[in-house]
């Protein structure tokens, strides 16, 4: 199996972080997806466009949900409960208006302007940010490492891209001082990439 993303995406850091720590087998192929190259390898591969993608013989899975699903079937590990699909959705939502905000801002757009778009993102971000402050204590998040990891890559790829604080969030600022520490974490980061 080949796990195409970027260094930088939390979207493929959350899964190879799971790959990983599930010691399955897997390669991990960085690519620049604005590069003519990276891009001639992403329209190859993923008609929409978009990172990570996994590549597994001739299956071909092109997201991150489809692709911790298909993992997990094929190696016939635990599938999350529907209330753990619920939070993914909560973080992956959170995620997504964070990558719409900064990409906005890299379009030399002002993100604080009293813009409809722009408004609904940063609501969104806030409200989620708020609800999984709460979700962050309870069993169901916490006996589920794919969850936590998953939570982890928002939280440090918000502090890395500097799009939003945690200073209302206790219990996540908790959750990602502790994840932060841990070997495999600091050796993904994006940071030293």
């Amino acid at each position: 199996m080949i796990l195409y993303g970027s260094n930088t995406s939390p979207f493929a850091r959350r899964l190879r972080l799971w790959l990983a720590r599930e010691h399955l087998p897997f390669t991990y192929q960085h690519i620049d997806i604005f590069s003519t190259e990276g891009r001639a390898i992403l329209n190859e591969h993923n008609p929409a466009k978009k990172i990570p993608f996994l590549v597994d013989g001739a299956t071909v899975i092109c997201d991150s949900n489809v692709i911790f699903r298909y993992v997990s079937q094929k190696f016939q590990l635990s599938a999350l409960t529907w209330q753990q699909e619920n939070v993914l959705t909560y973080i992956n939502a959170c995620n997504d208006s964070c990558v719409e905000l900064l990409l906005c801002d890299r379009s030399g757009f002002d993100t604080k302007d009293d813009k409809l778009f722009f408004n609904l993102q940063r609501e969104r971000v806030s409200s989620l940010l708020t609800l999984l402050d709460e979700e962050c204590e309870k069993s169901s998040f916490i006996n589920c490492s794919y969850l936590a990891i998953s939570l982890y890559c928002l939280l440090d790829w918000i502090a890395f891209r500097a799009l939003w604080t945690l200073d209302e969030h206790p219990n996540l600022q908790h959750f990602y001082s502790v994840f932060s520490t841990q070997d495999d974490v600091a050796q993904s980061d994006p940071r030293n990439h």
